[in-house]
């Protein structure tokens, strides 16, 4: 059985891999370790919009963080390894791994990355689009 796609019209040209992107979304979106929050913030150039994904990492040091730009997708990866030298009578915080991912648009560009607090910001720069009207000489 073929699966039934939104973006076979044959009027939308170039958009191949949205399909792909969103299938790759749905696929990460029922992960919710560590939390995060996402927020608009005011321009510093006044060009388009600011925006900070903002994740909950306590316990992991920048050592243990990575964050990377491949493709438009921002990953962010974070490791801890169980220290064997300590004898624990109850273990409640468990050393643990995980993977956020997320899909950027075209043109979006990550400026900086702080961790604070336990708490991880990356910041975006989403800039403001240019409207374009090209003229096409016929030959």
């Amino acid at each position: 059985m073929s699966r039934a796609t939104l973006l076979n019209s044959p009027l939308l040209l170039g958009f191949d891999q949205i399909e792909q992107v969103l299938d790759r979304v749905a696929k990460a979106s029922g992960d919710s370790y560590p939390p995060y929050n996402i927020e608009r913030l005011p321009s510093e150039s006044g060009n388009g919009d600011m925006l900070r994904i903002t994740l909950a990492v306590a316990g992991f040091t920048r050592d243990q963080l990575d964050v990377t730009v491949e493709d438009n997708q921002l990953t962010i990866y974070g490791k801890q390894s169980d220290d064997k030298s300590r004898e624990y009578l109850h273990r409640g915080i468990a050393a643990r791994q995980f993977q956020r991912t997320f899909v950027l648009a075209d043109g979006i560009e990550v400026r900086k990355a702080d961790l604070e607090n336990g708490l991880l910001s990356i910041d975006l720069e989403k800039p403001e689009a240019k409207h374009q009207v090209q003229k096409i000489e016929i030959r």
